[in-house]
């Protein structure tokens, strides 16, 4: 895996993709407004790269497929930039995130390496988060294809599966494999722990005891790149206990209510914050949180359960735009990031349009480094019962997720539902 002919997949930038559709390696494109001219810059394989990999569509003919009839060689690209700073036009490019790409926008622009990513043209970034934000229906169809035929298949298929016993890796390797089964990828690394608390969990050697919770987060791409991101947490004997099924009808209700929330036109930082009233008011009758519920969830209280944000837009990135800088994708003039712990980790929370993408996905946790340290420094003493917590320290964590559109009205939620109430997860997982 370490011979130098061995590279790794290629995964082509979204934004390239989206303006060219050419899934390819070692393209750059240049947009001319003042001569309203397209070009792209690349190189024809040789005779020893076609021994190799065999017959390559030529690149003129990709070109075409796209609209795009000025094709150059890849060296022509440093010459064209050249003629365009002694003309004294202003070169506006995307920030890069691969660190071959600054280092190339840095000989090509004369831009200290140190410097290319805050030189970023902010006005190209806010005109491509505005175009690629409202999705048309050849995306939707593409994501709503990926999510029947291939997510929710793996996600009944390992639910079915999941028993006492198991490892991580068999369920998370089950899901992987219905993924490349059906010609896709994973849009993400698959999370699949019985530690759920631990949010990014990529730990898959932990086996399963009848008494855990399973948490999956996995989602499909599309060979067209398109993303999905779904969450179940399931019960690994096949049935909730009591204090199970406690904690994930808060979370569910949390997500069923902020899913019918959506609507064209309201902030997504409302809902995230009613999602967070639910979530507090819930835990508040088990006893675990205590005093009047905005208070707490206005002072940040309801973080200690609910650490992050309520989700996020999703399409050619599952993180969709990330790169572009979440500020710009998920944020604008009227709507400002909070700074508060928890709240600070919302992806999106500007106004929702009709056609934008975004995933749902509230949860509940008990992470016991985050209660210690609370606990010792006194935090929120007056909306957190820490003695009815400590019961909770070896309880893990509970996410529900789906990708939604919002419609000129509405919402709808992307694909099928995978079962996610109750009484539908464990009658599927006991038959």
């Amino acid at each position: 895996m370490n011979y130098q002919g061995n590279t790794y997949p290629f995964r082509q930038d979204s934004t390239f993709l989206y303006f060219f559709g050419i899934d390819k390696p070692g393209l750059a494109a240049l947009l001319d407004i003042d001569h309203d001219t397209e070009t792209i810059y690349g190189d024809e394989l040789g005779i020893e790269d076609l021994i190799w990999m065999g017959t390559q569509e030529k690149m003129a003919d990709m070109c075409m497929k796209s609209g795009i009839n000025r094709v150059q060689p890849y060296e022509k690209l440093a010459s064209d930039i050249s003629k365009s700073l002694a003309k004294k036009q202003k070169i506006h490019y995307l920030p890069p995130y691969r660190e071959r790409n600054v280092f190339e926008i840095s000989f090509l622009l004369d831009i200290n390496h140190e410097k290319v990513k805050e030189n970023a043209s902010a006005e190209l970034i806010q005109a491509v988060v505005h175009q690629r934000s409202v999705k048309d229906k050849y995306e939707l169809s593409e994501m709503e294809t990926t999510m029947n035929e291939v997510t929710v298949p793996a996600y009944v298929e390992a639910m079915k599966n999941i028993r006492p016993g198991m490892v991580e890796y068999q369920v998370s390797g089950l899901i992987e494999g219905i993924a490349l089964s059906k010609n896709c990828t994973m849009a993400y690394p698959v999370i699949c722990s019985v530690n759920g608390h631990i949010l990014h969990n990529h730990f898959h050697g932990n086996k399963l005891k009848k008494d855990q919770l399973l948490l999956i987060d996995a989602g499909a791409e599309s060979p067209m790149h398109y993303a999905t991101d779904i969450t179940r947490t399931y019960p690994v004997s096949g049935k909730f206990s009591s204090m199970q099924k406690d904690i994930y009808t808060i979370v569910l209700q949390a997500e069923k209510r902020s899913v019918a929330a959506i609507k064209p036109g309201i902030p997504y930082n409302e809902v995230h914050m009613q999602a967070a009233m639910i979530i507090a008011e819930g835990l508040k009758d088990l006893g675990l949180m205590k005093g009047n519920t905005r208070d707490a969830v206005s002072a940040g209280a309801h973080a200690l359960f609910f650490p992050h944000g309520l989700g996020h837009m999703i399409g050619l990135d599952v993180h969709d735009m990330e790169n572009l800088g979440e500020d710009f994708v998920g944020y604008d003039q009227d709507v400002k990031r909070s700074d508060q712990f928890g709240t600070a980790y919302l992806r999106l929370g500007k106004k929702l349009q009709t056609g934008y993408t975004l995933t749902v996905e509230p949860g509940i946790y008990f992470i016991p480094v985050l209660i210690d340290k609370w606990k010792s420094e006194r935090q929120f003493r007056e909306f957190i019962n820490y003695e009815m917590v400590s019961k909770y320290l070896d309880f893990g964590g509970v996410r529900i997720e789906e990708n939604v559109v919002v419609t000129e009205n509405a919402f709808k939620i992307i694909g099928n539902i995978i079962p996610k109430e109750v009484a539908e997860i464990e009658a599927k997982m006991i038959s």
